[in-house]
């Protein structure tokens, strides 16, 4: 039998039809978002600086170019730590710092950064993740208009940069020095002047005698800020900050709007950023101290005496904290709990 030209055209037309309704969906339908990214750090910093444009980069990839994230560096929207009010306000969509710069604010910040004598990278991790520290830090952010995101983590620093070596905490009585968190608090209770100075007006400080000392952050990062040129004392271990935490903070409105795909992309690139950025932070840190010793660092370690000391003073520090602070005592009892249960496993998972 054989098809008029009118059959030949009606089933030529429902070919095409049946064709077009299984050709591959248009994936690439999504809008453009384009978003501003403050940085606490400057971007040519070791291990902290490269952070943000790794973010950008990843999520740009991701999204084939739609998710378009600029950074900026600190001072070119707000100075380096002024970011908190500024992202819940709108003024720009993302920052990235940590949690202990809004410690004025409020002394329950340094707990979603680190403390003295507190923990190292794994049951850090895992009290964010998995014990309640991540929706506790969630719930504070949002009141002020702000989602939270846990988005790194580094391993112990360095405890500080000194001129001449402390051989007896009576030296430190009357020192001026960069101090981070609840460790700037122990450091006042031997008599230290602390100030809490964004990472770019350190060095000059400590040229110009503004500061005596100062810590900062891990020695390839100190070494990169260039403090092994003025003090020659670099003292061990990091006793106030084993473990230190990087933020990004999104603005809720920003983020609410944002599409799923999106979201997902973002925090793909944060939870690949703490193994990555913690790698690194351990990779770097050994030849940064060899370097040190070249040009004339002493690498000190603190004696068992003065860690004992230091961790006293501490524990007084936290438990005025506790007293006068409710959200502090909130978020130090999550902790506590969390802990209580890890050191089943902690004290005997590891060798010592």
């Amino acid at each position: 039998m054989t098809m008029s030209l009118s059959m030949k055209l009606g089933a030529a037309a429902a070919f095409t039809a049946l064709a077009v309704s299984f050709a591959p969906v248009e994936v690439d339908a999504q809008e453009r978002v384009r978003w501003r990214l403050h940085s606490g750090y400057g971007t040519n910093l070791a291990v902290l600086g490269r952070v943000p444009g790794y973010i950008a980069e990843q999520v740009g990839k991701m999204s084939g170019g739609k998710f378009d994230i600029k950074v900026f560096e600190p001072g070119a929207l707000v100075g380096a730590n002024a970011y908190y009010d500024p992202v819940g306000q709108g003024a720009f969509e993302m920052a990235y710092g940590t949690p202990g710069y809004h410690q004025g604010r409020n002394s329950v910040y340094n707990l979603f950064s680190s403390w003295p004598f507190g923990p190292g990278v794994g049951p850090y991790l895992a009290w964010f993740k998995y014990g309640g520290g991540l929706e506790l830090a969630r719930e504070l952010y949002a009141k002020d208009n702000i989602m939270f995101f846990m988005c790194g983590m580094i391993p112990p620093e360095t405890s500080g940069w000194f001129r001449e070596p402390i051989e007896s905490l009576d030296q430190l009585r009357g020192l001026k020095m960069r101090f981070f968190g609840m460790g700037a608090l122990v450091m006042q209770k031997f008599g230290v002047s602390t100030q809490l100075l964004a990472a770019g007006d350190i060095y000059p400080a400590l040229e110009l005698g503004t500061i005596d000392a100062t810590e900062f952050s891990m020695p390839a990062i100190d070494r990169s800020l260039g403090f092994y040129q003025i003090a020659k004392y670099n003292y061990f271990p990091g006793w106030h900050q084993q473990a230190t935490t990087n933020e990004i903070l999104i603005n809720m409105d920003a983020w609410n709007s944002l599409p799923d795909e999106y979201k997902a992309m973002f925090e793909t690139a944060c939870d690949a950023n703490i193994a990555i950025e913690f790698a690194d932070g351990e990779n770097l840190q050994y030849q940064a101290m060899l370097d040190n010793e070249k040009d004339g660092v002493t690498n000190m370690t603190w004696s068992p005496e003065v860690l004992e000391a230091l961790e006293a003073a501490w524990n007084e520090v936290n438990a005025e904290e506790i007293a006068k602070n409710p959200e502090y005592a909130r978020v130090w009892e999550s902790w506590s709990k969390f802990y209580e249960g890890y050191k089943v496993w902690g004290e005997r998972g590891y060798l010592k």
